[in-house]
C-alpha cells in the first residue's frame, strides 16, 4: 500500500511536470490571460485613448466612456472584418489609460486587447506623476509589480507589457535611467516585456546596455519606433535579439501620395533580406481619440496595413509564412509573459 501511494505521488509529480514543461505561453489581456497561440493577427502599436492634459490634470472624468465608444468600437469592428484580433493599446498611466474601457471595448467587439503599466518619459516628462521624481527605482517596480498581481486601481484588469518613454535621439537622463531600471525589475518579477518609445540609435542601445547590465536580455525590449534609427543600427540590435518595432505606417491619408508605404517597404524589405523578420512588429500609432477635444478631434483608423501595406508586400515577394510571422507570431512571442534573463550576467 505503501509503495503504491509512493508510486502514485511520482506519477503526479511527474505529469504535473511535463505539463509546466510544455505548458503553452500566455500572454496578459485586459479580459484576463490567453495562450498566446490565439492572440491571431495583432496590431502591436495602436492606441484607444489620449490625454495631453498633464499628469496633474489628467484622469477618468475626462471624457466619456460611451462617446469613446461610439467612436472606437467601429473602428475595432473594422479591423475584425480584415482578420484582426490582436490588438496592443499604448496608451499609458497618465496619458489616457483606461483598463476598464478597454475591457468593454475587448467584450463587444471580440478583439483581444493588452493594457499596460510604467510611465511615459518622453515629451518633457510632461505625463510622468510627481511621486516618480523622489520614488526609488525600487519603489516604482513595485507599483508596476503590485498591478501586474492585483490589477490596475480597483478595476482587477491587469497589464500586459512595461511601457516606458524616453527623450528621442539622445544619451538617456538620470530620469529615464530611473524608469528602465524600474522596467527591468519589473521585468524579472514579471515576466512582462519592455516596450520603449525611443525612436534613434542612442536612446536605443542606452537602454539595450543598460538592460544587460541589470540582468536582462536584449529579447525582453522591444524597440518602439525603430523606424527613427538607422538600417545599420536597427540590424546590430535585431541580432542580439531586441524587438524591431516598426510604428506609424500611415498610407491612405495622403490621397494619390503614397504615404510613407516605401519607407515601411524598404525597411521590411532589408530586415527580410537580413534574415531577421522574426524580430520585426509592425503598426500604424493610430486611433487618438483626444479627450481634451471635441468629439475625440480626427480619428485615425487600423486599417491601412491591411488594405494597403499587405498587399504591396505580395507584390514585393514576400510570402504569406512572411507575412504571418509579422503579423501573428512575431507578436504572440514578444508579448508572451516570460522572464527573458541575461545570461551573460549569471
Amino acid at each position: 500500500m505503501e509503495r503504491a501511494c509512493l508510486l502514485l505521488m511520482l506519477a503526479v509529480i511527474t505529469l504535473a511536470s511535463c505539463r509546466d514543461e510544455n505548458a503553452d505561453g500566455f500572454v496578459m489581456t485586459v479580459k484576463g490571460p490567453l495562450p498566446s497561440a490565439e492572440m491571431g493577427q495583432t496590431l502591436s502599436h495602436e492606441h484607444v485613448l489620449v490625454d495631453w492634459a498633464g499628469a496633474d490634470k489628467t484622469g477618468y472624468h475626462r471624457w466619456d466612456r460611451d462617446s469613446v465608444m461610439d467612436i472606437v468600437l467601429p473602428r475595432l469592428d473594422e479591423i475584425s472584418s480584415l482578420g484582426v484580433t490582436g490588438f496592443i493599446d499604448c496608451s499609458p498611466a497618465y496619458l489616457g489609460r483606461d483598463p476598464v474601457l478597454l475591457h468593454e471595448l475587448s467584450e463587444k467587439s471580440g478583439i483581444h486587447i493588452i493594457t499596460n503599466t510604467g510611465y511615459y518619459g518622453a515629451v518633457d516628462n510632461r505625463f510622468i506623476p510627481e511621486h516618480a521624481y523622489h520614488e526609488t527605482a525600487e519603489e516604482l517596480a513595485a507599483r508596476w509589480t503590485d498591478e501586474f498581481e492585483n490589477g490596475i486601481g480597483n478595476s482587477r484588469i491587469k497589464p500586459g507589457f512595461i511601457k516606458i518613454g524616453v527623450k528621442e535621439d539622445t544619451l538617456l537622463s538620470d530620469l529615464h535611467t530611473k524608469l528602465l531600471r524600474a522596467a527591468a525589475i519589473t521585468h524579472r518579477k514579471t515576466g512582462l516585456v519592455i516596450k520603449s518609445h525611443t525612436g534613434g540609435d542612442a536612446p536605443a542601445f542606452d537602454q539595450i546596455n543598460l538592460l544587460m547590465e541589470e540582468g536582462v536580455s536584449p529579447e525582453a525590449f522591444i524597440w518602439t519606433h525603430a523606424q527613427g534609427g538607422s538600417m545599420e543600427k536597427i540590424i546590430e540590435a535585431a541580432r542580439t535579439g531586441v524587438w524591431i518595432s516598426l510604428d506609424g505606417v500611415n498610407i491612405s491619408s495622403v490621397p494619390g501620395e503614397g504615404g510613407n508605404m516605401d519607407f515601411y517597404l524598404t525597411r521590411l524589405t532589408e530586415m527580410k533580406e537580413a534574415g531577421l523578420l522574426d524580430r520585426v512588429l509592425i503598426s500604424h500609432d493610430a486611433g487618438w481619440y483626444d479627450a481634451g477635444e471635441p468629439g475625440g478631434g480626427g480619428f485615425r483608423s487600423y486599417t491601412d496595413i491591411h488594405r494597403f501595406l499587405i498587399p504591396a508586400m505580395h507584390e514585393k515577394g514576400f510570402t504569406k509564412d512572411d507575412i504571418d510571422l509579422i503579423m501573428t507570431v512575431n507578436p504572440s512571442r514578444a508579448f508572451e509573459i516570460k522572464k527573458r534573463v541575461n545570461l551573460r550576467e549569471q
